[in-house]
């Protein structure tokens, strides 16, 4: 089963940026999708970025322009790359897998944009 592990958080001003990381271990064979979700505080876990198997990618409507997800087959890695951040950002982000059908989840990574 895959492992997962973020990193690349950390604290931010408003238009600025950052690029989170997922490295992935364990069996990747049968990974249907990657995505990336967030949790701001008080509120629930939310979809940000997702790239389907074929390279087909969906954004949710407040990051789209702004982020980018994409992926290094080679090193097993999917990346978050946030640009002009703004403080509704602040959350906890998630790297997940789809995996057979069942969800794998990291620890997080905090980002908080502020001044």
């Amino acid at each position: 089963q895959p492992r997962l592990e973020e990193s690349g958080g950390g604290l931010v001003q408003p238009g600025g940026s950052l690029r989170l990381s997922c490295v992935a271990s364990g069996s990747m064979f049968g990974v249907n999708s990657m995505a990336w979700y967030r949790q701001a505080p008080g509120k629930q876990r939310e979809l940000v970025a997702i790239i389907f198997e074929g390279d087909i990618i969906k954004y949710v409507d407040s990051v789209k322009g702004r982020f980018t997800i994409s992926r290094d087959n080679g090193k097993n890695t999917l990346y978050l790359q946030m640009n002009s951040l703004k403080s509704e950002d602040t959350a906890v982000y998630y790297c997940n897998v789809d995996h057979y059908g069942r969800d794998y989840w990291g620890k997080g990574t905090l980002v908080t944009v502020s001044s």
